[in-house]
Order: structure tokens, then C-alpha cells, then sequence
């Protein structure tokens, strides 16, 4: 795979956090950067927001009966 040489700005922090990170990890930034990218498109991330929309999905009508007994709750206790 074709590699670009990119120059990003971070705040000195991050750059040094994501330096330790790497080293900890025995990969170069570049790699560490890389794992990151793929991790947040493909990865554990984009796997969590999927089953968080399936549950979504299946259980909506839980959520909105809910909010509904809410608003009616509400209305009723006014004076």
C-alpha cells in the first residue's frame, strides 16, 4: 500500500500523548494513527453504534410510550 506523508497540527499534548501511546504499543505515530482511523470507521466504534441503532430500532416504541406517559402525567398535575 502507497504511503502520503501528511503534516497535521495537533496541541503539543496530544502529540506527545499519542507518541507515549505508540511507543507503548511498539508502532510509529503513523501506524498508532492509522489503528485509530481504522478502529473509528470500521472497528469497535462503528460496531457499538450499530448494535446502539438496532437496539434503537427494535425498542423505539418502548421509549416513546414512555415519553408519552410523561406528557400526560405532566398535564394532568396542572392546576
Amino acid at each position: 500500500m502507497a504511503k502520503t506523508q501528511k503534516g497535521w497540527r495537533v496541541d503539543d499534548e496530544i502529540a506527545e500523548l499519542a507518541t507515549a501511546r505508540a511507543r507503548d504499543r511498539g508502532m510509529s505515530v503513523g501506524d498508532y494513527i492509522a489503528t485509530l482511523v481504522r478502529e473509528d470507521v470500521g472497528g469497535l466504534r462503528q460496531q457499538g453504534l450499530d448494535a446502539a441503532r438496532r437496539f434503537l430500532d427494535e425498542h423505539q416504541a418502548v421509549f416513546d410510550e414512555a415519553e408519552d406517559a410523561d406528557r400526560r402525567s405532566a398535564g394532568a398535575h396542572a392546576a
